[in-house]
């Protein structure tokens, strides 16, 4: 039965993550796109061996995450042009059973919402003090946000409405996308309900230290782009994981 529902995932040397979130969508979703970004753990001969199309990104172009998806978005629209709505997800994380169709549910009863996005939860935070804060992070607000993460179900109209990510953007794409949406009158939620389970690997600080310094420039760089309060960036709960802390700010 056709849901209206695609999937874009993106990712990059994903290996046994990518698997667990291929087999996560094995079901609810009409189609699904995986985009990738030059990976050579055999990515996308995993990607077709689920049956999903693999979209390999020209990496003559400069890589970002919101090209990544802007490109997946199009891909699958191509293929599915009556979609109404898509759920964008990292390739390191798996989709839990349920959110997607009570995900969609909760855009059919509100029209006015464009973004809805639910708990991301660290797959392993007991292993690290990094993954802990990474879960720590990702327990969000429920209810109207101003932002939303990498993981989301969008509605195809709303998306379209504002002409996708920044592509040009190398981190906080996310909120960027969120302060033109929130322009536009669309709002942003966060529901009480599971989503997704993210596998961070993050053991050594070395890889905290980069996430902070990319967090630090998504926020100047942001704050360039829309200003400050009260149209862009300022004190504002963010709706979903993968936005970093600074999210909290737009």
């Amino acid at each position: 039965m056709e849901t209206g529902i695609g999937v874009v995932v993106i990712g990059r040397n994903e290996g046994m993550r990518l698997e667990r979130c291929l087999a996560s969508l094995a079901k609810g979703a009409d189609q699904v796109v995986y985009v990738d970004s030059g990976s050579t753990d055999g990515s996308v001969q995993r990607a077709r061996s689920h049956g999903v199309e693999v979209l390999a990104l020209d990496m003559s172009i400069p890589f970002t995450a919101a090209r990544a998806r802007n490109e997946g978005f199009a891909c699958l629209l191509q293929l599915c042009p009556n979609l109404r709505h898509v759920q964008f997800v990292d390739g390191d994380c798996e989709v839990v059973a349920g959110w997607l169709a009570s995900a969609q549910a909760f855009l059919d009863g509100h029209p006015e919402v464009a973004v809805v996005c639910g708990r991301r939860r660290e797959r392993f935070p007991e292993r690290s003090i990094y993954n802990h804060l990474c879960d720590l992070e990702w327990d969000t607000p429920v209810g109207e946000a101003k932002a939303c993460g990498g993981d989301a179900l969008m509605r195809v109209e709303a998306f379209r409405d504002v002409s996708g990510y920044r592509p040009g953007l190398i981190a906080g794409e996310e909120p960027e996308l969120c302060v033109r949406l929130r322009a536009r009158g669309w709002k942003i939620w966060r529901l009480d309900a599971e989503m997704t389970l993210h596998d961070a690997a993050m053991t050594r600080f070395s890889q905290w230290w980069r996430r902070c310094i990319r967090g630090g420039y998504a926020f100047a760089e942001g704050a360039y782009l829309h200003g400050y309060p009260p149209s862009g960036i300022g004190s504002a709960n963010r709706c979903a994981p993968g936005s970093g802390a600074w999210a909290s700010r737009w």
